[in-house]
């Protein structure tokens, strides 16, 4: 069982990618919800943004990334996005997408740190140059 995260690639500053969570063979409960993390060279794994998996779809932007990165989700193609735009040289990391506990998405957890998460997907590279 596995997330598939793709969409990485190189930008310049100031640019835009979407990254997108295929989330079909995680068979996701609506108790869930998909969060996005990455992680930047000789840093910390890093939470920037989650959403919960039920028909509310609650989200929850990390102050790191608010105004610039966005997560939705579209049901039918069980897809979760993260749309980044405005970026910048230090957005460069590997992103990953998650599944976990639907508790995570509120302002007291801010999407957790990573160890509320059970399933994780292969991380895409982000690259931006300046």
């Amino acid at each position: 069982v596995q997330l598939q995260a793709s969409g990485g690639g190189s930008v310049n500053a100031g640019g835009s990618l979407r990254l997108s969570c295929e989330t079909a063979s995680a068979f996701l409960s609506k108790r869930s919800a998909v969060g996005w993390f990455r992680q930047r060279p000789g840093q910390e794994r890093e939470a920037l943004a989650c959403i919960t998996n039920d028909e509310e779809g609650t989200e929850f932007i990390r102050d790191s990334v608010k105004g610039r990165f966005t997560i939705s989700r579209d049901h039918d193609k069980k897809t979760v996005y993260l749309q980044m735009s405005e970026l910048k040289p230090e957005d460069t990391a590997v992103y990953y997408c998650a599944s976990g506990w639907s508790d995570v998405v509120s302002p007291s957890f801010k999407c957790g740190t990573g160890f509320e998460y059970d399933v994780w997907g292969r991380g895409t590279l982000v690259t931006v140059s300046s």
